[in-house]
């Protein structure tokens, strides 16, 4: 593993004095009053927009609105929109109550679908933290908070059940000529799990043979860190016999879902639906260890058999997994009994704890962030690991990390884990970025995009990868400066210039969304500057403005055809351990030559650093 480091804010202070090309936006409309969040669907062909009064669906094209749900004091703060049919979208908000709600967009009308948090109790009122729907609407996840507990809800929905039912709204309400919407009875939604932070003592005793009670004693270690960490974040006042908070924040759930891959338990059922999620992922703020839970869960209260894999390091079902293992990966697989409700399917452990996570679009692989600088890359193809990489971040620990698919690679390395490799952006919360480039049977790469700004003002709040611009990232800084950065060159292609009149609003959390099919960026501008001496005479007024990187000669150079959506591939899966440990032979062998030249420059590596170790040792002898 080598790493480069440059100046980088001297080169972006030098771009900005010699000619950088800039962008200006090619068009702008007026916003609803209030607009909070926007969103646009895969297609591009819609634009959804979460505001004081409800919320709004524009064709994206046009930027005409199409239709409306307006409803008094509802404020909309996050919103998610995805395409669930031809002409259906399937849109998720949480509004400022912290309520979470699932809409559908259906030929012009925005019919309220379900609400996932309804208030019936006001002592017990839950609030929703995040919502998301996966791609394509089949599952819905809300992370709830009510008095002081947190924990994580999925949820299966009825689409063909709701696309029916829409077409007999439509139908009623051009049978009655009716322009209000109609009373129609949507399916209910299905909750599949609900996930809770795991209560396991760490001083929880095992009876059975030695080796069963050595791998109930991993068992218990992995995930009793986690119940620590929760449990260390209060301090106890003796003398008045209160439980105090800490200064840290409050706890909180990540959660990505997965789609098949690899020899995870129960993707044999999901093989016939390679589009729909099969798993998800999950972690907690403090925690060690990631959690997979699988969708199509046994019935709850009813006990099971798990075991561990030593090897892998993971916990599997004996129910779906245990019959397909090889005899001499069975031989060292430990059964015990245990109540698999609210129990992982799949635990990867890790070293230090978890501060941030991604998933490739492919979901194939899942990076964690962890304590110390140390990036961990999960394969779920083979299983393990495909690489632990540290990162120097002396300044600051990482706050935010993604993937960059649309690096440049082969044709081949879809096919093989050989030449395969990941690309990944590290933010750290003192602002500076890193690139890392690894993958497994390669030697893995660091360099410092950006680092740790001298000014406030020029913090990244927002470094986004462009789906259809090849190695660009949108950066946005606290200033309201935006530009288009090369992360492969760590140069600044294009500054983004607003208009005059407008800056952009809130620069802090910027409210925007990327076109992918219209290859362009959506951004509110705020209030005027007030520098500008001429002022509009209906004062202030929210604008959108949009750029098309299109019409930029020097951008043009950079675009590509925007990746084919996971829900659209045809996905590959191992449906047995041994089918994975043959791929995973197959890989290690194609890859010696590789290894082998890792190793020795790692040898060479501590040669030369020996070698200077004694030259100073003898130095400092001949000093003396």
């Amino acid at each position: 593993m080598y790493t480069r480091k440059g100046t980088p804010d001297s080169e972006m202070e030098a771009a900005c004095k010699t000619e950088t090309p800039t962008l200006e936006p090619s068009s702008a409309t007026q916003l609803p009053e209030g607009t909070n969040c926007l969103a646009c669907s895969e297609d591009g062909r819609y634009l959804s927009l979460g505001h004081c009064q409800g919320l709004s669906v524009w064709c994206a094209s046009s930027l005409i609105c199409a239709a409306e749900w307006l409803q008094d004091r509802v404020e909309i703060t996050s919103i998610q929109m995805t395409r669930m049919a031809e002409t259906a979208y399937l849109l998720g908000t949480v509004d400022d109550m912290g309520v979470a709600r699932v809409f559908a967009y259906h030929c012009e009308d925005i019919h309220l679908l379900h609400v996932i948090n309804i208030m019936e109790n006001i002592n017990e009122r839950s609030i929703c933290l995040t919502f998301e729907v996966s791609e394509g609407g089949d599952y819905g996840a809300a992370s709830i908070s009510c008095n002081g507990a947190l924990w994580l809800e999925v949820y299966h929905f009825p689409l063909e059940a709701w696309l029916k039912e829409l077409e007999m709204a439509l139908a009623q309400k051009q049978h009655s000529n009716s322009s209000g919407d109609v009373d129609m009875k949507w399916s209910p939604v299905a909750m599949v799990i609900e996930i809770k932070p795991l209560q396991i003592s760490a001083g929880a005793a095992a009876d059975g043979p030695l080796e069963v009670v050595q791998t109930m004693d991993f068992l218990t270690h992995c995930l009793a860190l986690d119940v620590d960490t929760s449990c260390s974040r209060r301090a106890f006042n003796t003398d008045v016999g209160e439980t105090k908070e800490t200064n840290e924040s409050p706890r909180r759930c990540t959660h990505h879902f997965l789609l098949p891959c690899g020899p995870n338990p129960g993707e044999r059922k999901a093989k016939s639906q390679p589009g729909l999620p099969v798993a998800v992922c999950v972690w907690w703020s403090g925690s060690h260890n990631l959690l997979q839970y699988l969708l199509q869960k046994a019935p709850k209260n009813k006990p099971g058999r798990l075991f561990i894999c030593p090897e892998m390091n993971q916990l599997y079902d004996h129910k779906h997994l245990f019959k397909n293992m090889l005899p001499v990966v069975k031989s060292s697989c430990l059964l015990f009994e245990a109540d698999v409700e609210a129990m992982p399917d799949v635990l990867w452990p890790n070293a230090k704890k978890i501060l941030c996570s991604a998933v490739s679009r492919c979901t194939h692989y899942i990076a964690v962030g962890l304590h110390d600088g140390l990036v961990c890359v999960w394969d779920r193809k083979s299983a393990s690991p495909l690489s632990v990489v540290p990162v120097s971040v002396t300044d600051s620990p990482f706050s935010k990390m993604q993937f960059v698919d649309d690096w440049p690679v082969s044709a081949d390395d879809s096919q093989t884990f050989t030449s395969a490799e990941v690309h990944l952006l590290v933010r750290c919360k003192g602002g500076a970025i890193h690139a890392v480039t690894t993958g497994r049977g390669t030697r893995s790469c660091t360099v410092q995009l950006t680092e740790r700004p001298k000014h406030s003002g020029d913090l990244l709040t927002v470094t986004a990868s462009v789906p259809f611009l090849q190695s660009l990232s949108l950066v946005v800084q606290r200033n309201g400066k935006m530009f288009l950065q090369d992360v492969v060159n760590k140069t600044t292609v294009c500054l983004l210039i607003p208009p005059t009149s407008h800056l952009v609003a809130a620069p802090c959390n910027p409210v925007y969304a990327l076109n992918t099919k219209l290859r362009a960026l959506l951004i509110k501008a705020g209030d005027q500057d007030p520098s500008c001496s001429s002022s509009s005479q209906g004062g202030s007024q929210s604008q959108l403005l949009i750029f098309h990187f299109g019409e930029s000669d020097i951008i043009k150079q950079y675009i590509v055809t925007p990746p084919v959506s996971p829900q659209q591939q045809e996905t590959w899966s191992c449906v047995t351990l041994e089918e994975s440990c043959d791929l995973y032979l197959q890989q290690r062998a194609l890859s010696v030559d590789e290894r082998n030249k890792a190793i020795a420059q790692t040898w060479r590596q501590l040669q030369e650093t020996a070698e200077t170790q004694q030259s100073c040792s003898q130095l400092e002898s001949s000093r003396k």
